[in-house]
């Protein structure tokens, strides 16, 4: 028995490697090819094109995952089904259960391995795929955005530190502005190298908030996009006259659009677990509950467990019957896969229009695929 699960055990993670890999390089190929007229006026190399593809392969590794997964199972099983091999193994007195059990652990080492990769691989991956997508498309970096605290320069070379960005409801929270006097500067609020250190801070302005209003562009005196940044309860601190003044409300037409904060900011996938959670609670304890942010956060655990229950499924089905050659096996993962990819966004969609709770919509559809997957599988016909 030990031979034959060390036989099938290879030819899965063979045949996933080649088709988890090259799905997930020809996904990162589309969209290179999609984004490479924006990047072919700065000229790029070939070396850096290659690189920028690389660095976005494991997120698509860990969204076709799971199906890689299904297809490779059915394939191996409904082969060795239709090669009377299952059958030969019955007849030796030999237990299906038994030999699924290594790739029972294989199902669970793979949504491990997935989540780990959604952990730590994924956003760091992302956060180097934006530099080099900005470094192609000869733009500089104007914005940090990390567990929902921005740091930016504003149009007129401020440095501007946002506490807490709340999108949804196009609100700052805690904006503190640095005005420089003197010489350029840049600026690395979270590490890295070291910037040249500015003449001397000039101004510096602390508002509790800054609302963002719509008003008409023909308005501002700054160029903007239909609207202004509105800050509220101002203290002023004039360095050089070493005057404080405090003001209710002032305008500040020199910050970007939230148009600017939702492209640049990161998104939800591009984050790991730690940082999403910690950003979804600093903007509970701001009194601002995003529920498409506990959506997400829920789904960073839930999907690497798909890998387990469609594993466990993959084993489950070709033993019940013949389910055709190796082209219907891979046809039938195919389909099983939309159905739950259907299943799982839909699922997702509700939770984020607060149909149903947003805590359980990402469990609802891997659970009902696991109860089948676990139910087929203590059905095995020995």
């Amino acid at each position: 028995m030990l031979i034959i699960q060390r036989h099938y055990l290879k030819e899965f993670f063979k045949l996933l490697g080649v088709i988890a890999l090259g799905l997930a390089l020809i996904f990162s190929l589309l969209d290179l090819v999609n984004k490479i007229a924006d990047f072919m006026p700065g000229n790029p190399s070939t070396d850096k094109l290659i690189l920028y593809a690389l660095l976005n392969l494991p997120k698509y590794l860990l969204y076709l995952l799971p199906m890689a997964v299904l297809i490779c199972s059915l394939f191996i099983f409904s082969q060795a089904s239709r090669r009377k091999e299952i059958v030969a193994i019955k007849a030796a007195g030999g237990r299906l259960k038994a030999l699924f059990y290594p790739f029972i652990i294989s199902g669970m080492l793979l949504s491990i391995f997935a989540f780990i990769t959604g952990e730590f691989v994924v956003p760091d991956f992302s956060k180097r795929a934006y530099e080099l997508e900005n470094t192609l498309k000869k733009k500089d970096k104007k914005l940090v955005f990390k567990e929902g605290t921005l740091w930016l320069r504003s149009t007129d070379g401020s440095h501007v530190r946002i506490e807490l960005y709340i999108p949804d409801k196009k609100l700052a929270k805690g904006v503190s502005i640095f005005k420089i006097a003197g010489g350029q500067s840049r600026f690395y609020p979270f590490g890295g190298k070291s910037g040249t250190v500015p003449t001397f801070l000039r101004e510096r302005i602390e508002a509790e908030e800054a609302e963002w209003e719509e008003v008409r562009s023909s308005k501002l005196k700054v160029k903007s996009s239909e609207g202004i940044w509105k800050l509220k309860k101002v203290i002023k601190y004039d360095i050089e006259s070493g005057k404080v003044s405090r003001i209710s409300e002032i305008d500040y037409p020199y910050l970007e659009s939230p148009d600017f904060f939702s492209e640049k900011i990161k998104k939800p996938d591009e984050m790991g677990l730690s940082e999403l959670y910690r950003y979804t609670k600093r903007l509970k304890e701001a009194g601002f509950r995003n529920t498409k942010l506990v959506v997400d956060l829920n789904s960073k655990v839930s999907y690497p467990l798909i890998n387990f229950f469609l594993m466990l499924l993959g084993i489950s089905l070709p033993v019940r019957g013949r389910i055709g050659g190796g082209l219907f096996a891979a046809g039938l993962g195919l389909f099983i896969s939309l159905i739950y990819w259907l299943g799982y966004t839909l699922m997702l969609s509700m939770g984020y229009a607060g149909i149903i709770p947003p805590s359980i919509s990402a469990w609802i559809t891997p659970l009902l695929f696991g109860i089948t997957a676990i139910y087929l599988f203590r059905k095995t016909p020995e």
